[in-house]
């Protein structure tokens, strides 16, 4: 119910005026049964956005840092990731990241939406990094179709570091569903990151971005679901 609240009274019109919130391809996204959004990741506002765009509600997986955090800010911060439905994924690696890869699943085997961002963290210089293959290994164990998305211009309302949004113009791409066989999760993985660039036009880096150092996981071998 909360959820819904947000969505539709406040803050959802709000971020929408203020964001100029468009949509290019929101058919793909399928309205019932498990289904994967795996997106490029530019700002805080991202989830949210993207929330705003899908008839259907999406789960997404944030850091643990998010739900941690001291004093009022943090409380409100932790409150508002709760109330739009985020579970928290801790970056350390080994099994917390195994965790975070059960938690999302059971999303998905629950026939829901789950919101993920395959890089790992907010990209720090506006290009696509390679993506960690927690996409891939739920796609494997789940079998659900992956929608690529792309986020246009949400770097430009709230990059990293500023505390209160600009007025903008933000564009939300969503492709068509992917569905994948008897492959790898690294091969599952690199195929939805084409999708996403193609979408997105950003440059491509095949390297990872590196994880602040309050979320200590930077493993090429995987990791957690965002």
């Amino acid at each position: 119910m909360l959820y819904w609240t947000l969505r539709y009274l406040f803050p959802g019109p709000i971020l929408r005026l203020l964001c100029g919130l468009s949509a290019e391809g929101v058919q793909h996204v399928l309205v019932e049964g498990p289904l994967i959004l795996a997106c490029d990741h530019l700002s805080f506002l991202d989830p949210a956005l993207v929330q705003l765009l899908v008839r259907r509600r999406v789960v997404f997986a944030a850091k643990q840092e998010y739900f941690t955090r001291r004093g009022l800010r943090g409380l409100a911060v932790r409150w508002f990731f709760k109330a739009i439905r985020m579970i928290p994924v801790d970056r350390s690696g080994g099994a917390a990241a195994e965790e975070a890869i059960a938690n999302a699943a059971a999303v998905l085997h629950q026939g829901g939406a789950l919101g993920i961002f395959p890089e790992g963290t907010r990209s720090p210089d506006g290009r696509l990094h390679r993506g960690r293959t927690g996409v891939g290994r739920l796609v494997l164990a789940s079998r659900a179709p992956v929608v690529p998305v792309a986020l246009i211009g949400t770097d430009r309302i709230l990059p990293p570091g500023r505390r209160l949004p600009r007025i903008g113009k933000v564009t939300i791409r969503f492709g068509r569903p992917m569905e994948f066989g008897e492959v790898s999760s690294r091969a599952v993985t690199d195929e939805v990151m084409r999708a996403v660039q193609q979408l997105s036009g950003r440059p491509y880096v095949d390297a990872y971005a590196p994880i602040p150092s309050s979320g200590r996981m930077n493993r090429p071998s995987g990791g957690g679901p965002c």
